[in-house]
């Protein structure tokens, strides 16, 4: 039974919509429209990472904190896009403009980074699969806000970092799952 439980994402796809796209409704459905698919990334470069902060209360009586509480939350998700294309570049930069330029017969394309308070938004959601296993991770608001490092090696192929983290909103969750995995069910009470 336990086996049953266990985990491994055979595959694995990262969707990116404008902030308010109509979210999935469920775990198998086809993607509503609105979101395209970020394409190929490295084998096991697809992270989600949670970071909540702590402040300990102290009394002068007490070795031990009297109580512990939660000031803040964040979550993020990290991936090396492996496919060199507009909207990727658009999503590592957060945001920016990719341009066609025609030139002496010529035509080739230019992009302009984001300036300082120019980053774009997105909704974000992560697709997970294991056999009859489906998992999505929604996020309807999310923003890149991490420094990019590429790499430009002779002997790999050279990737784009993706790392965008969770912004909450005054309505909706800033993130959530759904599932129909059997695992998940509530127990009888």
């Amino acid at each position: 039974m336990p086996a049953e439980s266990m985990f491994v994402a055979q595959m694995a796809r990262l969707y990116l919509a404008v902030p308010g796209a109509v979210a999935p409704a469920d775990p198998v459905a086809a993607m509503p429209s609105g979101w395209k698919e970020a394409g190929l990334f490295k084998p096991g470069s697809l992270e989600w990472n949670t970071d909540p902060k702590f402040e300990d209360l102290k009394s002068h009586q007490l070795r031990y904190a009297a109580r512990t509480i939660q000031t803040e939350d964040a979550a993020t998700i990290k991936v090396e896009l492996q496919e060199w294309n507009a909207s990727n570049l658009v999503a590592v930069y957060g945001g920016g403009e990719v341009t066609t330029v025609t030139q002496g017969g010529k035509t080739f394309y230019r992009f302009n980074p984001p300036k300082v308070g120019g980053r774009k938004q997105f909704a974000a959601v992560v697709e997970l699969i294991d056999g009859a296993k489906h998992y999505r991770r929604v996020v309807p608001l999310c923003e890149q806000v991490a420094s990019v490092n590429q790499k430009f090696p002779n002997d790999a192929e050279s990737t784009l970092p993706l790392e965008l983290k969770v912004i909450g909103g005054e309505a909706g969750d800033p993130w959530y799952d759904l599932t129909d995995d059997p695992g998940f069910a509530p127990a009888a009470a």
